[in-house]
């Protein structure tokens, strides 16, 4: 079962897990701090941290990128009447040269003389004829300077143009840099994760420094942005029996935030749940994050709604990212129900 709604990323997990991998660790109640090479940790914060930065230059470099955009189409629109302009222009002139043409413009003075019927006559078609001779000079000199004047504009859109073209292969680059960034910087991640869950000890809590939550309530989802993928009582060959949580699809190094307040009772890191935590919740229930790639809590640990506890990864037995959320009457597996309508009767609909 696989629901498409997405919910929007208020915190970005590449931020997010910068914050968690720079920060220090501390020790952990029955955990172990040497299960990997504390500069492969320092190296992993690094990469986030370049790629935070390389995202803010993404951002702005779109932010760039559009406005040059709107004014290579504002030139665009104004080439455009420019040279609806021109041809009127054009359409002026060949109008003038045939009004010219029948009045008798183009005979010699001598002609005109001969013909003229009196000196009045010749006085009038002489004045016509400067007066013609004149509106098509000022439409000739109009029609230069509007065409002077549009082949620079021309030259100034296609500049344009060529500059946003650049741009935007400045940016196809960058966020490459950017994808690759992070996907070294979680495989990183992953592989302490994995190294861990092969020692069956972890490596101890990651001490953060969470912004500040917006929780108003009592209770949350455990993660902020999420795809709903195996739902809880699904069957499949992945499972010796049903499935006994939901499923978050969520990138590695998602933040996971405990549902609500209470105390954690297990850090473990072995066995089919690879990483996992379990928090003890007023009420007699518990609920389980499993298959992260790191934590940021310790054993015996007191939690509030919306604490940020661990980062999702794909550690054991995991087909791929996701967190494994379950909601118990005991902290041991055996004893789940629905996460679903349990989180719906505290006021956290899914879906």
């Amino acid at each position: 079962m696989r629901l498409p709604r997405r919910h929007p990323l208020l915190v970005p997990v590449a931020l997010c897990a910068l914050a968690v991998l720079a920060a220090r660790p501390t020790g952990a109640a029955e955990t172990r701090r040497d299960g990997g090479d504390p500069g492969i940790s320092a190296q992993v914060a690094r990469l986030y941290e370049d790629a935070a930065v390389a995202t803010q230059q993404y951002e702005k470099g779109r932010q760039e990128a559009e406005v040059q955009r709107a004014r290579a189409q504002r030139f665009e629109a104004l080439l455009v009447r420019e040279r609806q302009a021109i041809a009127v222009m054009h359409e002026d002139l060949g109008r003038i040269a045939r009004t010219q043409y029948r009045s008798g413009g183009d005979l010699p003075l001598t002609a005109q003389i001969i013909l003229a019927g009196s000196p009045e006559e010749l006085m009038r078609g002489q004045q016509v004829f400067s007066q013609a001779n004149l509106a098509v000079n000022n439409s000739i000199e109009k029609s230069r300077r509007a065409e002077r004047r549009l082949a620079k504009d021309e030259a100034r859109a296609a500049a344009a143009w060529q500059s946003l073209e650049k741009r935007k292969v400045e940016l196809a680059g960058l966020k490459t840099d950017i994808e690759q960034k992070l996907e070294e910087a979680r495989l990183r991640l992953q592989g302490q994760a994995d190294a861990s869950v092969a020692a069956g000890a972890c490596r101890g809590a990651v001490r953060l420094d969470q912004p500040p939550t917006q929780v108003v309530g009592a209770w949350v989802a455990p993660v902020e942005a999420y795809e709903l993928s195996a739902g809880f009582g699904s069957g499949g060959s992945r499972w010796a029996n049903r499935h006994t949580g939901q499923d978050f699809a969520v990138p590695i190094g998602t933040p996971v935030r405990s549902v609500g307040a209470g105390r954690v009772v297990k850090v473990s890191c072995g066995g089919p749940f690879g990483i996992e935590i379990v928090v003890e919740h007023l009420g007699g229930y518990y609920t389980q994050y499993a298959h992260l790639a790191a934590v940021t809590v310790d054993q015996g640990d007191q939690v509030t709604p919306g604490q940020w506890i661990g980062q999702s990864g794909t550690s054991g037995n995991s087909t791929g990212p996701h967190l494994h959320f379950e909601v118990r009457v005991t902290p041991e597996l055996g004893s789940a129900t629905d996460p679903v309508p349990w989180l719906a009767e505290r006021g956290i609909p899914l879906g």
